[in-house]
C-alpha cells in the first residue's frame, strides 16, 4: 500500500448487539446465536438480529413515511452508518464518500413483489426502486446528507471486503479522504434459505432425540472450524456492518490497514474453490507484502462451516505460513454466516481483540491461544467462484 488508512470508527447491527460494547461481551460467553424457526415446513437454524438491534431498525422504519417502504437491508445499513460517522466525529462534515455492498440485497421486498405479481399479474409502483442494488447508497447517502461518491454492489460474500478495498483505493488515489464502506444483508426469507439447503450445506435441525448429529448441534449447530465434521453446517444470520476510513494515521483510529489483498480463480464449479484455496494464498501473500509471516498474530478466518469451505481455507493458510501459523479464529460458530457482511464483522471482531488485546477462541477447537500480545491480525473473506480478500490490520500505536 502506497499510505495507510486509519479506521476510525466501525459499527454493526447483528445478532450479537448493536454497539461495540455490547458485541464485545456478547464474545465474551461460549453461547451462540442461532434459534429455530418454521420455514418452508421445516424447522430451521437461523441467527436474527439482537432485540437492541431490531428496536433501533423499527425506530429508523417509523421515523419517516419513505422509510416504511424500504426492505430490512437497507434500514440495516442506515442504522449502522449513523452509528458510525457519529463515533468518527465526522459530524461536521458531508464531504465523504459511500461503498455499501451487499451479495442479496432486497430480498424481503423482492420475494413480496413477486409472489404479488404470480399472484395478480401486476406489481407495486415501488417495486423496481426499492429492489435495485443501489437501494442500500443512494438511501444511506439521502440520510447522511453526504456530498461525496456513491457506489453500491456485489461481490458475492466477500462483498464487504471488498468495499474496504474500494475505499482504499479511492483514499489512496487523492480523491477522496474519507470514506464509508460496509456491507448489509437481511437473508432469513423463505426463498433465500430454500437456495442454501438446495446447495446441501445447511445445518441440519433436530429431527429426534437419539440423532448423534443433533445432539452435537443442540450445543453448536454449526461448526465452522472444525475440520473434523462430517457433515456441512452453515446457518444464516443476518446483520449490517459499516467503518469510516481516512487517509493516514490519525489519532482517533481504531486500528490501521496497512495491507491489503485480493485474488480470483478459474471457476471449476459455481460455487467451489480449489482444496489450497489458491485465491486465498494469492490474497493472503499481497496482503502481507513484505512482512514476515511471523510477524501475524492471529486470523479471523471466512471458514463458512461446510467441509470443503473451512478445509480449503485453512489449507491455504499453512501453505502460506508454514511453521509460522498464527492464532486462528471465527465468529460464524457464533453468529452465522450473514453473505456479505461477513468480512466486515470478521474485521469488526478483529478491531476488537486488538483493542483489548484478547483472543475470542472457537469453543469446541482445540487451542493454545495466548493474550496480551496482539499486535497485527489478518481478516479474510471469500465469495462464490473464489473471490478472496485478505485485510491485514495494526494497532494505533
Amino acid at each position: 500500500m502506497k499510505e495507510k488508512i486509519s479506521i476510525t470508527s466501525i459499527a454493526s447491527l447483528s445478532p450479537l448487539g448493536s454497539t461495540l460494547e455490547e458485541t464485545w461481551q456478547s464474545y465474551q460467553n461460549n453461547d451462540h446465536s442461532f434459534s429455530l424457526s418454521e420455514i418452508n415446513g421445516d424447522k430451521t437454524w437461523m441467527a436474527p438480529l439482537s432485540e437492541s438491534s431490531k428496536l433501533q431498525v423499527d425506530e429508523l422504519r417509523e421515523s419517516d413515511g419513505k422509510y416504511r417502504k424500504l426492505d430490512d437491508s437497507v434500514l440495516f445499513a442506515m442504522v449502522a452508518s449513523r452509528m458510525a460517522v457519529k463515533q468518527s466525529g465526522w459530524g461536521n462534515t458531508a464531504e465523504f464518500g459511500i461503498n455499501m455492498g451487499s451479495s442479496r440485497g432486497a430480498t424481503k421486498l423482492f420475494e413480496q413483489y413477486h409472489k404479488e405479481y404470480l399472484d395478480t399479474g401486476v406489481t407495486s409502483t415501488l417495486s423496481s426502486p426499492t429492489t435495485t442494488l443501489g437501494n442500500i447508497s443512494s438511501w444511506v447517502s439521502h440520510d447522511l446528507g453526504a456530498t461525496g461518491p456513491e457506489i453500491s454492489h456485489s461481490i458475492t460474500c466477500s462483498t464487504g471486503l471488498h468495499s474496504v478495498l474500494n475505499g482504499v483505493a479511492w483514499l489512496s488515489s487523492g480523491m477522496s479522504t474519507k470514506f464509508l464502506v460496509g456491507a448489509s444483508e437481511a437473508p432469513l426469507t423463505n426463498f433465500t434459505i430454500a437456495q442454501m439447503k438446495a446447495l446441501k450445506i445447511y445445518a441440519k435441525a433436530p429431527e429426534s432425540n437419539t440423532d448423534s448429529v443433533v445432539e452435537r448441534s443442540r450445543n453448536y449447530p454449526c461448526q465452522a472450524l472444525n475440520m473434523e465434521k462430517q457433515y456441512n453446517t452453515m446457518i444464516l444470520g443476518e446483520a449490517a456492518s459499516v467503518a469510516c476510513l481516512e487517509t493516514g494515521v490519525v489519532e482517533n483510529a481504531l486500528a490501521v490497514i496497512e495491507g491489503v489483498g485480493f485474488a480470483t480463480e478459474i471457476l471449476k464449479h459455481n460455487t467451489s474453490i480449489s482444496a489450497n484455496a489458491v485465491c486465498f494464498q494469492k490474497s493472503i501473500k499481497m496482503a502481507l507484502g513484505n512482512l514476515n509471516p511471523a510477524e501475524v498474530d492471529a486470523i479471523v478466518m471466512h471458514a463458512p462451516g461446510t467441509i470443503k469451505g473451512d478445509s480449503s481455507e485453512f489449507n491455504a493458510i499453512k501453505e502460506v505460513f508454514g511453521e509460522n501459523m498464527p492464532q486462528l479464529t471465527t465468529n460464524k460458530w457464533k453468529i452465522g454466516h450473514t453473505f456479505a457482511t461477513s468480512g466486515m464483522l470478521n474485521l469488526e471482531l478483529a478491531i476488537l481483540m486488538l483493542q483489548h488485546n484478547k483472543m475470542i477462541s472457537v469453543p469446541f477447537v482445540a487451542s493454545e491461544f495466548t493474550n496480551g500480545n496482539l499486535k497485527k491480525i489478518l481478516v479474510n473473506a471469500v465469495g462464490f467462484g473464489g473471490n478472496a480478500v485478505s485485510i491485514l490490520i495494526c494497532k494505533n500505536e
